[in-house]
Order: structure tokens, then sequence, then C-alpha cells
């Protein structure tokens, strides 16, 4: 009797945590309390702005880096630097990983300022008898002045286990070096965050493909608070995931909307953009753009709506908006943009 009674008490969390989630209100109507700062870098000549969804703050708090898809939608066949820091001023003062990427996906500046690059697969890529692109599927670490430190994955080659991935989306590191990936844009690809050490040994992976608290479809950005928390965009789930750096569930926060990506600043504010809701996608009270509040409880204070007018009709009926976001030291926020193509500055008003 003793034995039954204490089995059922064991479960309780376990059915508790697989039950479902009670419906959020949307958080559209929090203030906006920023101003749109159009070309805000400047390109060399002749060069323009591809589809883009990351952007990265420098460890000096001021320049700024963005991996761009070289004009398009994807680099292959192009040898224009993926890679470009732009200073303050928005002047692009070096640039770097011409013929080395195809799909720049995710980016992250570590803290001895080293620039890491994650290179997914374009959309379809392999897909109906097409050919899929010789490349794709792997990471790579660059100093500051663009050599290459490390790799990670293998180029080409989708799979599992600790030497390849399957569609990797984003990285970041975590204060003692530690590596986390976000590997699985989607479809048929993996559902799953990978740790290594700093070196590139593989330390564990945890996710598997599902809507239960822990599983995760299309994770999509990465993100760590001064806890050493980490934030997961859980993108097809329309939540956020957080976990402990042993790949423990914590919470999961549905207040930010649909993410596509995620920043949590020094201060533990939090940026999330939304670049996909609609109604197709169940999610059609949310409205698209980034929000902003606090890592520490939660809450939602501000709100920088998407410009598209309609975001269920139209060529930017499948993405609008920023998809990467970020924010410099002074609180100035950054939208990567894939839709409309480009990276969109705001400040305060």
């Amino acid at each position: 009797m003793r034995y039954s009674w204490l089995l059922a008490l064991l479960t309780v969390p376990s059915l508790l945590a697989q039950s479902p989630v009670a419906p959020v209100a949307p958080t559209n109507d929090a203030p906006n309390p920023y101003r749109t700062v159009p070309n805000a870098f400047m390109l060399p000549d002749g060069r323009t702005w591809g589809s883009i969804s990351t952007v990265e703050p420098d460890i000096d708090g001021r320049s700024i880096w963005i991996a761009d898809r070289c004009g398009a939608n994807s680099c292959v066949g192009s040898n224009l630097p993926v890679v470009m820091k732009f200073d303050a001023s928005g002047k692009l003062v070096r640039s770097f990983g011409s013929g080395m990427f195809i799909f720049p996906h995710g980016i992250h500046v570590d803290a001895q300022g080293n620039v890491w690059v994650v290179d997914g697969v374009p959309p379809g890529a392999g897909r109906g008898g097409a050919a899929a692109p010789a490349g794709g599927h792997y990471i790579v670490k660059f100093s500051p002045e663009g050599n290459v430190l490390l790799t990670l994955g293998m180029p080409g080659m989708a799979g599992g286990g600790a030497m390849h991935f399957n569609q990797p989306s984003d990285v970041i590191t975590a204060p003692n070096g530690d590596i986390f990936v976000a590997d699985g844009h989607g479809g048929e690809s993996n559902a799953r965050i990978v740790k290594y050490a700093r070196d590139g040994k593989f330390i564990k992976e945890w996710g598997t493909r599902g809507s239960a608290p822990g599983q995760l479809d299309a994770p999509h950005a990465l993100a760590m608070d001064s806890r050493g928390r980490l934030f997961v965009a859980d993108r097809a789930n329309n939540r956020i995931q957080i976990f402990d750096q042993d790949g423990t569930f914590l919470d999961q926060w549905h207040q930010f909307s649909r993410p596509s990506g995620v920043y949590i600043d020094k201060n533990d504010v939090i940026y999330v953009a939304d670049s996909e809701s609609n109604k197709s996608r169940k999610h059609g009270e949310w409205k698209r753009g980034i929000r902003i509040g606090s890592a520490r409880d939660g809450k939602v204070t501000a709100f920088i709506p998407d410009d598209n007018p309609s975001a269920d009709e139209g060529p930017l009926s499948g993405t609008s908006g920023p998809e990467g976001v970020a924010a410099d030291a002074q609180g100035n926020v950054y939208g990567a943009e894939v839709g409309q193509k480009g990276v969109k500055k705001y400040v305060r008003k």
C-alpha cells in the first residue's frame, strides 16, 4: 500500500509535465519605445543585402557582426565574403569567409571575441530529386581576424551523433568555453541540443522531436542568461524552452510568441524575434515583431512590430520582419531579416 502511494506521488510531476499548457493571451500591446534608423550599415559599392537570419554585437559592445547570404538566400556559386564587421557608425571594417558557406544561419561572438558561424542548408536542398549543394551542416570558429580556429561537423554530410549535424541553426558558448549547438531546422532534420567541450570534444546531446517539455521542433536560436541557463527558441512549438547546461528542463515560455531569434544582454534583458506567426501556423492572433522583456521573470515590456502590412498574404507571408535579433551595449536593437533582406537598427525614441 505504501509502495503504491509512493509510486503515485512520484508519477504526478511526470503527468503534470505532459499536460497541455493553458493558452497564453497574445502579447501584442506592449509599448514600442523605438524608432527605426534607415540604412544603418554601408555596404561596398555594387553589393546588395541578401537574406540575413543572424546578427551579433562584438565584445566592444559597439561594433556589429553580420553573416549575409551573398545578396540572395544562398551563397552557392558566390565568392562574396559572408562574415562582415561594421563599426558603430555603420562602416564596414572587416570581412572574410568567401567560398566557405552556402547558407549562413547563426553567428555568435564568444568572450574572447572569436566569431562562430553556422552553415545550414537552403530550404528544399536535395529534395524532389535535386542535388544538394556541397556544403552546410557544419560550424566554423574564426579568430576576430578571420583565421579558422576550429570546425564542428562535416561540410555537406548530414547526420547525427558527435561528428555530424543535420541543418544546424545556431551556436553559443558558456563562460567556461563549453559549446552548445541547436541542431535541426525542421522537417526531416534533427531536433536536439549538442554540447561540446571548448576543444570540440563531444560531451552529450539531448532532445527528440515532439512538443512535450524537453522535446524540440526546429530549435532555431540559442541564448544564455547571467545564471548560465540556456534559452532555446523552440520555434515550431511556439515557445522558448529553458534548460540548465546539463540539459535538465527548467521552464517553458509562450509569452514571447513564435521565436525565430533570441538574445539576452548582460542585464538579462531578453529580445525575441517572431518572423513567422500567421494563421496557417495556427498562431494568427500573434503579431510578428520583436518582443523585449526580462529573462529573470519572463515579463514582456516592449514590442517592436513588423512593418509588413499583412503577414498572412503576399510574398512575405512565410517570413517577414526580423528573424535574428541582438542588442549592443547602448541598448540599440538590431533585426536581421530574411524576407525583406537586410538588417534594421532600432534606437530609443
